[in-house]
């Protein structure tokens, strides 16, 4: 599979390059911001993504989508990224619709989904960093179950409308088996959440489930195998959150170069000092590795290859690192300047941060494929 775009996929890429820089550029997310808004994103900038048909992407065109893949997915988050553009596209139209393909809340879920209506929120976490453990309690109770626990760092949490739930029926906490998922709609009894901002402004919730009760129509899947659907779920996140890192380290790097071409010291560009064209000539070469790992990612996810998700990780790991060089060289180059509220190369840096810690970070995912290789 040839490492670039194709036609269609560039099309969709113009398409999507334009929108989100007339819709939602970075003026957007600080005016959110500065606005104290309490959801964290535009309900009618998700409308219009429906509208424009990215948040079907995903979804079967039998369902009423566009039929499409996660090449094409991470098109759209590239631009997300690039734009620094607040939107649940990420957790909503990739992440759950995943995890729901193929099961008995697709037909309930998906409509709202494709009309901008519904938002997804993702209840995997539970402690301060992304581990492959799952510790909230699910008991059976009646004709369902009864939810124990928390989660955090659930984006959108507070005002999600599905909830998709990593909840354990059997076994100890670090188990691989013996987890089922759950789609628990807003509103739920005995369900609290907790917004809090992040270092980008954005908002996640932590949630306390105290005896959550939820009838056997909410398992997504099947009870005690919820491992399939939350893999898929997993890998179509990190793969979407490196394609999100990648746009974030692409404008940063972007708004950096553009600044080498116009500051001057001592009557001269500052993009003519040596040091300086070395520093961005080694870091468009990160990015562009960083590029090249998320694309195969995704093509071998596309392709059901038994090699995505060690891909995956790969890319993961590689955005991270190359968006966090991306960022910090852009505030360091930038100067005074770089520091400021008032700059926009700043956000670039909180929204990275975020970013890499969201489905885990570098390290992370560097460990996971050295024990995947036997080390």
């Amino acid at each position: 599979m040839p490492l670039y775009l194709n036609d269609d996929q560039t099309a969709l890429q113009d398409t999507i390059r334009d929108f989100v820089a007339d819709h939602a550029p970075v003026t957007h997310m600080r005016a959110l911001r500065d606005s104290k808004d309490a959801a964290g994103f535009s309900r009618d900038l998700w409308k219009s993504f429906a509208e424009m048909g990215f948040t079907g992407i995903l979804i079967d065109e039998a369902e009423g989508g566009l039929g499409l893949g996660h090449v094409e997915a991470g098109v759209v988050l590239e631009e997300i990224g690039r734009n620094l553009s607040p939107s649940p596209f990420l957790a909503t139209a990739v992440a759950a619709v995943e995890a729901l393909k193929g099961t008995a809340h697709a037909a309930r879920w998906f409509p709202g989904i494709l009309a901008g209506e519904t938002v997804a929120a993702l209840a995997i976490d539970e402690a301060a960093k992304h581990r492959d453990t799952i510790g909230l309690q699910a008991e059976r109770s009646g004709n369902g179950f009864k939810l124990t626990g928390k989660k955090q760092f659930v984006t959108h949490g507070h005002v999600a409308d599905l909830l998709i739930v990593a909840a354990r029926t059997t076994g100890n906490a670090d188990d691989a088996e013996g987890i089922t998922l759950f789609a628990i709609p807003k509103g739920a009894a005995n369900l609290t959440a907790t917004p809090e901002r992040l270092a980008d402004a954005s908002f996640a919730a932590r949630l306390e489930f105290d005896g959550v009760e939820v009838d056997a129509d909410a398992v997504i899947g099947e009870v005690d195998h919820g491992r399939s659907p939350l893999d898929r779920l997993l890998r179509a996140g990190r793969t979407g959150a490196a394609a999100e890192l990648l746009g974030v380290g692409g404008g940063a790097m972007d708004m950096t170069v553009g600044y080498l071409k116009e500051r001057k010291q001592f009557g001269a560009l500052i993009g003519s000092f040596q040091a300086l064209q070395h520093r961005a000539a080694h870091l468009y070469s990160e990015m562009e590795v960083a590029r090249a790992a998320v694309l195969k990612a995704q093509q071998l996810l596309d392709a059901g290859s038994d090699a995505a998700d060690t891909a995956v990780s790969v890319a993961k790991a590689m955005t991270g690192m190359a968006t966090t060089l991306s960022v910090q060289e852009g505030v360091q180059m930038h100067g005074g300047i770089g520091m400021t509220d008032e700059y926009d190369i700043g956000f670039y840096m909180k929204r990275a941060r975020v970013l890499a810690e969201m489905f885990g970070d570098a390290n992370f995912h560097a460990d996971r494929i050295a024990r995947a290789a036997g080390y």
